[in-house]
């Protein structure tokens, strides 16, 4: 079935008007968290160019905030196989 098919279905059946009225409400609350997702990415952009203003390495930053995500033993081991990996190559 076609999507038009779908809206025509919503549209002639008896519950229409709730079922709009709840597909309007899931679209409504997508839209205000895209808005404050772009608002929060803005903020965490100027924070970033803060440190950046500051002398702190952004990159390593954005490696650390990622890492401090992690539990300790995903960590460890990706510390693990980073020194494993190093060495293999050389550069240890």
């Amino acid at each position: 079935m076609s999507a038009v098919g779908v809206v025509e279905n919503i549209s002639s059946s008896k519950t229409a008007g709730f079922a709009v009225d709840h597909l309007r409400t899931f679209v409504e609350r997508v839209e205000r968290l895209e808005e404050e997702k772009a608002a929060l990415t803005a903020d965490i952009k100027e924070v970033y160019s803060e440190a950046k203003g500051s002398g702190f390495d952004t990159k390593i930053m954005r490696q650390v905030v990622r890492l401090r995500k992690l539990d300790r033993a995903d960590f460890q081991e990706r510390e693990a196989v980073l020194d494993l990996y190093m060495t293999a190559l050389g550069m240890r």
